[in-house]
């Protein structure tokens, strides 16, 4: 071999390589550019309409917004018309003083409001959304062993999921036809099964969809993927039923010290103080006297309002709390607690105030 040939063959292997660098060096380039955009679809600004449709409601961003500033508008207008009546009526202020108090209330009050308003919302519809997830994760074993069902019949996947929809599968059944919809559109299966899993906050949801949209990709036999998966869903359901009866014992130990025994407690408490102000009430212009450290005769530091203005603080609070465990305890997440909140708020009320009762027809006849 000459020495120009062999000049050229290492040209060939030396531009071979440098051709390998090159296109490893733009693979890793689009693989950083792909990963720097995801970034940047993740931290995109806040939307609120793909929380509007997680949560079901169809209504426009910008008509919500309306609804929300008219309503702040409403109260703020309620609120001057009663500032105007009450100023004028019961203390005779000038008409400068009260249109001073009127701008306060239409500066500050007025995005307070608005700030509340939306708060509450936001609360509503997230609690919404998780209540759609928690339907879409009980008929969710269902709807993949009819889904796999058909598609042992024969039926491809995309029409195997469509003909598995049942109106009582409800939030899930809605959410197949959106997905049917995009496919027939033009969209791709997979794409449209990745999109529906990413809509809600479900591992249970997002590792069967996963597993199904893998077993695609590798063409397995699907209808035994999605009964395994179905089967996997049911077991996990289980398991978490018997997790919530064995922790039934420590349910009913915070419900019974949260309603019954911290209500009737403070009922007595109650009682108690109202006859100890009776008492030394009754004592007049009797000479102060020092039993045990009380003094009597002298008069009592604390009423008996102040002292219901109390119970009723540390009984809703106390509710709050205990209403948030028990869901921890039994549900695992604190957002299932929210139903059991003005349960236990109400019962541990009507208990304070039926024990205020009893004791004091028990304690009126003793004093």
């Amino acid at each position: 071999m000459s020495y120009v040939s062999k000049k050229i063959e290492a040209l060939k292997v030396w531009w071979k390589q440098k051709r390998e660098e090159l296109e490893r060096h733009w693979a890793a380039q689009k693989s950083i550019k792909q990963r720097l955009e995801f970034r940047r679809k993740e931290r995109q600004p806040y939307r609120l309409r793909p929380y509007l449709e997680r949560a079901g409601i169809n209504i426009e961003v910008s008509k919500l917004n309306k609804y929300f500033f008219n309503l702040c508008i409403f109260i703020n207008l309620l609120f001057s018309i009663y500032l105007l009546y009450y100023f004028s009526t019961n203390f005779g202020y000038d008409v400068y003083r009260v249109l001073f108090a009127i701008i306060l209330v239409w500066t500050f009050l007025f995005i307070m409001m608005l700030f509340i308003i939306w708060l509450l919302f936001h609360f509503v519809l997230d609690l919404r959304i998780f209540q759609r997830k928690v339907m879409i994760e009980e008929v969710l074993p269902d709807f993949l062993e009819l889904t796999s069902a058909n598609i042992r019949a024969g039926m491809p996947i995309d029409r195997a999921l469509w003909f598995s929809v049942r109106p009582r599968f409800g939030v899930l059944a809605k959410e197949i036809e959106i997905v049917a919809k995009q496919t027939m559109s033009g969209e791709d299966l997979e794409d449209a099964l990745q999109k529906f899993s990413r809509k809600y906050d479900s591992m249970t949801l997002k590792r069967s969809i996963n597993l199904l949209v893998e077993g695609i990709r590798a063409g397995g036999e699907i209808g035994e993927l999605l009964n395994k998966i179905s089967i996997h869903i049911k077991e996990s359901q289980l398991i978490k039923k018997e997790m919530s009866a064995n922790v039934t014992s420590y349910v009913i130990f915070i419900g019974f010290a949260t309603m019954l025994a911290a209500p009737f407690l403070f009922g007595l408490s109650y009682q108690l103080l109202e006859n100890i102000t009776k008492i030394t009430s009754s004592l007049g212009d009797m000479p102060k006297q020092s039993v045990m450290g009380l003094k009597i005769g002298g008069g009592m530091g604390l009423t008996t309002a102040d002292f219901t203005i109390f119970a009723y603080v540390s009984i809703l609070i106390t509710s709050f709390f205990s209403a948030v465990l028990v869901a921890t305890i039994k549900k695992g997440t604190i957002k299932a607690g929210i139903k059991y909140v003005p349960i236990f708020m109400i019962v541990s009320i009507l208990v304070f105030k039926i024990s205020s009762m009893l004791m004091g027809k028990l304690f009126g006849g003793l004093f």
